[in-house]
């Protein structure tokens, strides 16, 4: 063979200029990933709109969840009450069951997410604290956490709701009280991995102040873990008000929650079966489609799962 039968093809400089992938930050390829899990997209439908329900469902009709109408006690569904606007039917006392509903996904929904966010707060800067310094401070910080993590979380809970009296605060107080030892725990653990990279050394080694430090490289490239941790954790939340309210220690009458009217619809089954069955079915609905979506925003933003 000759070089007669070769052709130089040279540099294309057009073509080498071409960008073929946009660039993504690390947030929008989360999001790109997230997007092509079904379920996940899926169930985060649902909880935006049950969130917008409980903003703008309790305004539905003119019944105010308090107002009571003895004339039509226990009716659901029937000519009369679907004609008056009463779309889940009424209660024992004849109250709009509809109204109650989505003003106690109002309280539910806000009890668990205030908690969370105090949660993330307190836990994210403890664990934080923690895994950077490491040494005695990590060891006498960790031991602290442990020692109050020996007692189950609901043993101090329901002590404090009895101390403290029943009460959406209370609930709020006891349950972020005890919430945030297992986010310190996770954030302690990802700061001691993420402080050994060598872009973190660097950082050290240039005499970066461990305040910079741990809000500019350690707890962005932990936010991953936080975020799902605290996805998982407004089902838990939302269960645990549920649970107290159910036993009789959470939200007092007549403020309403969806557990407050599944421990009234559970003492009325024979009369109303759908006063406990409707707050069952969205309390079971809402948890499961928080962790579906807590299992797609783990794999969304593990890199490992990149494809």
């Amino acid at each position: 063979m000759s070089k007669l039968n070769f052709t130089h093809v040279g540099k294309d400089l057009e073509e080498s200029e071409k960008i073929y992938k946009p660039h993504m930050s690390y947030w929008q390829d989360a999001f790109r990933r997230l997007k092509m899990n079904k379920f996940a997209i899926v169930s985060l439908s649902f909880l935006i709109f049950m969130i917008i329900m409980a903003i703008i469902g309790p305004y539905f009709n003119h019944f105010n969840f308090r107002e009571m109408n003895t004339d039509m006690q226990f009716k659901f569904w029937d000519a009369e009450s679907l004609k008056m606007g009463h779309y889940f039917g009424t209660d024992n006392f004849g109250r709009d069951f509809f109204t109650r509903i989505w003003k106690g996904a109002r309280v539910s929904l806000t009890i668990a997410l205030i908690v969370v966010t105090i949660e993330g707060i307190i836990g994210t800067i403890y664990g934080g604290i923690a895994g950077y310094f490491g040494g005695k401070i990590d060891f006498y910080m960790m031991r602290f956490v442990e020692i109050i993590m020996s007692v189950p979380s609901m043993i101090y809970i329901i002590l404090l709701m009895v101390i403290m009296g029943a009460g959406v605060k209370t609930i709020i107080i006891a349950m972020a009280a005890t919430r945030w030892l297992f986010m310190a725990m996770i954030v302690r653990g990802e700061v001691l991995k993420l402080k050994e990279q060598e872009y973190v050394m660097a950082s050290i080694a240039l005499g970066a102040n461990p305040l910079w430090v741990i809000t500019k490289h350690l707890l962005p490239n932990a936010m991953g873990q936080i975020t799902v941790r605290l996805t998982l954790d407004i089902p838990a939340a939302i269960f645990t008000e549920a649970f107290l309210s159910f036993i009789g220690i959470g939200v007092p009458a007549p403020i309403a929650s969806w557990g407050s009217l599944s421990n009234a619809g559970y003492k009325l089954m024979n009369s109303g079966a759908h006063l406990f069955i409707i707050p069952g079915i969205l309390i079971s609905l809402t948890t499961l489609a928080f962790n579906i979506l807590g299992d797609g925003l783990r794999d969304a933003l593990d890199p490992k799962m990149r494809k």
